[in-house]
Formats: C-alpha cells, structure tokens, sequence
C-alpha cells in the first residue's frame, strides 16, 4: 500500500489512479487534518463490501466456518452436484 501527500497526488493523480485500478494497490491519500483518504480498485471495493455483509450474517458465517473446517476428502466432488 502506497502513502503520499494531497499535494503529490495533485501532481500524479494518474499515476496514482493507475496503480490502484490496474494493480489494484490501495493507495492512502493523508490530509494534513489526519483524516486520509483511501483509493481503491472498484472491484476490489465491491468484494469488500461482499466480505463484510455476507460475514456479518451470523448463520451463513457459522456455516462457511463449517464447511472450511470439512477435511477436503470429505468433500462432494462438484461434478456430482446436482444444481
């Protein structure tokens, strides 16, 4: 994750943006207030969001917990799931 200044990023906004949407490097934008700004990928953002509202539902979350903790060989292989 890259840091710069309001200022330097000014100066290199493109190359900036570029580094956050094509390489998908956070970049943080520190204000003098100390209040900073975050750039991110879109997509990179939207799975956060993703992350957080489907972890934040308490019953899918203990079932995902449940299913990573199934030892690999106990697993339906997918080709025999019926959809």
């Amino acid at each position: 994750m890259t840091t710069t200044t309001i200022s330097k990023f000014k100066e290199k906004c493109s190359e900036y943006l570029e580094q956050a949407v094509k390489y998908e490097e956070p970049v943080v934008v520190a204000m003098e207030s100390g209040n900073n700004a975050i750039i991110l990928n879109e997509e990179y953002y939207k799975g956060l969001l993703a992350a957080i509202e489907l972890t934040s539902d308490r019953k899918f979350y203990a079932q995902l917990k449940e299913a990573i903790a199934e030892p690999f060989d106990e697993c339906i292989d997918a080709n025999k799931v019926e959809w």
